[in-house]
């Protein structure tokens, strides 16, 4: 998934932002990765870049975009860097766990889940739940290798129900600045290596559709007591612009049907209406 909700309990590490003077911005100035398809790219071409133009536009700001790969210190090195003299390289972050402390996260606008990603005529046709997988024959479930991102909640979900040795694990972060967190489907489950994967479902919705070569079935995975696979997305602001967060969120309610179409058709997995209620 994107790179810090791959594991969610990194984007659980408490921060503290000094207040800012909520000044105007005069450009809409986005904090991105540069190669973290579906959601953003140096090119342009993920959904939060999609959505970053909608607002440009809405507000009648240029848009600009402040790159930095998206590992540890991500808003530390983007929404927060400012070097003496200068103004901040960027003010708004697209995609952020709402509630999300190291910044001053919106409203959510979409909620999605954690789901199975497997190739249709290798035996799991059938399966159509998480459920539905626990109850394959013990033989079938026992030659199956699952792939994972570690410390997520679907390498929980594998510990949890005695699937651990079919799990296949890959690094929530890497330091590998070309690898990207759809490998897992586009390369390695399109290309054989496994035969399912557990992923953040917007990953899994964009990279299904993208492989041509292999018909790819994508199944929410149902939450479990004590287990949570779902989340909702919000864009996240420094602490002390209350203006600017507010003129965010106005935004994004009037843009909420243009933001459900690009949402829908980069194939993003979508829960309940996550869109904020308008202020009063």
């Amino acid at each position: 998934m994107r790179r810090w909700l791959a594991g969610l309990a990194l984007a659980a590490v408490g921060c503290t932002a000094a207040a800012q003077a909520d000044t105007a911005p005069q450009r809409f100035k986005v904090c991105q990765d540069p190669n973290n398809l579906p959601f953003s790219n140096a090119a342009g071409q993920g959904f939060e870049n999609k959505i970053a133009e909608l607002f440009a536009r809405e507000l009648a700001l240029p848009l600009s975009y402040y790159s930095f790969p998206q590992r540890m210190a991500f808003i530390r090195n983007t929404l927060r860097f400012k070097l003496p003299g200068e103004d901040y390289r960027c003010d708004v972050v697209i995609g952020v766990p709402a509630g999300f402390d190291q910044v001053s996260a919106t409203k959510p606008y979409y909620r999605s889940t954690y789901v199975l990603v497997f190739p249709k005529g290798i035996g799991l046709d059938a399966v159509k739940s998480s459920a539905d997988l626990l109850s394959l024959p013990a033989d079938r479930r026992k030659k199956l290798r699952i792939g994972v991102y570690d410390r997520s909640p679907g390498s929980e979900w594998l510990a949890r129900h005695d699937l651990v040795d079919q799990g296949v694990p890959y690094h929530i972060l890497n330091a590998d600045p070309a690898q990207y967190p759809g490998e897992i489907v586009e390369r390695d489950l399109a290309g054989g290596k496994l035969d399912a994967a557990i992923v953040w479902g917007p990953i899994g919705g964009y990279f299904a559709k993208r492989v041509r070569d292999r018909d790819l079935v994508v199944v929410p995975m149902t939450a479990e007591p004590g287990l949570k696979f779902d989340y909702a997305m919000a864009m996240g602001v420094r602490y002390g612009e209350p203006q600017w967060k507010q003129r965010i969120e106005d935004t994004m309610i009037k843009l909420r049907p243009q933001i459900l179409a690009i949402l829908n058709e980069y194939g993003v997995p979508l829960l309940d209406d996550a869109a904020p209620a308008p202020s009063r």
